[in-house]
């Protein structure tokens, strides 16, 4: 009776961080901060990849509202890559009025946790506390608890446009995929 109430309760545990990643995939959480955070994803010799471009769409939105007047790009490169991430993420805002003094790089890393950690360390660097992260909504949930980890004051922005589409089944298995990392993390830094 045991095994059969431990087993049941793992997977109520299981299905409500399901719900609340599903639940924080949806929640625009825009507001005035210090710095407006890109997590990087795949970018093809200096050209975003789609879903790194939906997430700087989003990013750039956000800038001209006026939500921060920083915005950090994130991500390192593959071996072979001539570009990062980063630097990728760097010229698109550029190219669309960003000016270059705006955007600080964080271009290390090969991690969401790796990012986070690169990005804490700048805004600490800057007196900056505050953060928008963008990212796909299935990645916010993770991306938010490492960050306020790490002490930031972390909110997150879901880029529009993906081609991940909400909802699809696609987006369950990084929901999925995303359930495990946040378990993996909390798991590491108890």
């Amino acid at each position: 009776m045991l095994v059969f109430f431990s087993v049941l309760a793992v997977m109520l545990l299981g299905a409500s961080l399901v719900g609340a990643i599903y639940l924080q995939a949806g929640r625009d959480q825009s507001r005035p901060v210090d710095a407006i955070v890109v997590l990087g994803a795949a970018q093809y010799d200096g050209r975003p990849s789609p879903v790194l471009r939906a997430r700087l769409e989003t990013a750039l939105e956000a800038w001209n509202r006026g939500l921060a007047e920083v915005i950090i790009v994130t991500g390192g490169n593959q071996p072979g890559d001539r570009f990062t991430e980063a630097e990728a993420s760097q010229m698109f805002l550029v190219d669309n009025g960003v000016p270059a003094d705006a955007i600080l790089l964080e271009d290390v890393s090969h991690s969401t946790e790796e990012n986070l950690d690169g990005v804490a360390l700048i805004m600490e660097e800057r007196g900056l506390t505050s953060a928008l992260i963008v990212s796909d909504g299935f990645h916010l949930f993770r991306a938010k608890y490492i960050a306020d980890s790490y002490g930031i004051d972390a909110h997150g922005l879901p880029a529009t446009d993906s081609p991940i589409d909400r909802w699809s089944v696609n987006e369950f298995f990084y929901v999925l995929r995303e359930a495990a990392g946040v378990v993996d993390f909390w798991w590491r830094h108890r």
